[in-house]
């Protein structure tokens, strides 16, 4: 008698155990995709914030989603542009740009909405963006000795620095002395922006080659409409 019930006593500890043990697999893997450690990091842009989830975003390239109608291949960046206050996103290779409507809007509210959102997509697995990712300038057939050299330059020197603070530039032609360049991400209506292209891209650029007399920023014609709609937008939603 004792003996059998030994054996159910056995019995049931070693179910218990398996219980225990599946339970601490269930409760460790909760845990590790729970507390994805996000940081967030300062960019010289107040509007704009960097957010760092400790792992691979697009891995190499950028993708810049200047308003919610750009962010159809991105679930990341449609759950983003939700939160009230987010007028853009952009992803890096390993970062998150996140730029807000206006300065006076705090970011404290932003911030937790925005690493839940981020929490959450990276818990899901779903691919980080559907769409075309801005990589190395692409040479042309059609390039001279001294458009090489710009791309060469600005994919080399200037990208992976401006990167650094979470934005990017974008070699848009050259013409008549004048490099074009659209700024994205953390540049986009930054105020040291101006500074940026003229002591910065614009020096380094002249000093390499001395063809360049110029460097300008300009945008596409869509971005330029939607950034007409969003302030026509937020106009009327002041009044």
């Amino acid at each position: 008698m004792s003996a059998h019930i030994r054996w159910g006593l056995q019995r049931l500890l070693r179910a218990r155990n398996k219980a225990l043990f599946r339970f601490d697999l269930f409760y460790l893997f909760f845990m590790v995709s729970r507390n994805l450690s996000i940081q967030t990091q300062e960019t010289p842009n107040p509007k704009s914030l960097k957010f760092l989830p400790g792992k691979p975003v697009l891995g190499s390239g950028t993708q810049d989603f200047p308003s919610p109608s750009s962010a159809g291949s991105s679930s990341l960046a449609r759950d983003l542009f939700e939160i009230e206050g987010v007028k853009s996103v952009f992803f890096g290779s390993d970062f998150i740009t996140v730029t807000k409507t206006d300065e006076d809007v705090a970011w404290t509210d932003i911030k937790r909405h925005v690493l839940d959102a981020i929490s959450k997509f990276f818990e899901s697995g779903d691919p980080i963006s559907t769409g075309a990712v801005h990589r190395e300038s692409t040479l042309s057939e059609d390039d001279d000795d001294i458009v090489s050299m710009i791309k060469e330059l600005l994919d080399t020197r200037i990208r992976p620095t401006v990167q650094e603070d979470g934005g990017d530039v974008i070699y848009k032609g050259f013409e008549n002395g004048t490099v074009k360049l659209k700024l994205v991400g953390s540049c986009t209506g930054c105020p040291s922006s101006t500074v940026t292209l003229k002591n910065g891209i614009q020096n380094m650029l002249q000093f390499y080659i001395p063809e360049v007399d110029n460097v300008e920023q300009v945008e596409d014609e869509v971005d330029e409409i939607n950034s007409k709609v969003f302030e026509e937008v937020q106009r009327k939603l002041q009044e």
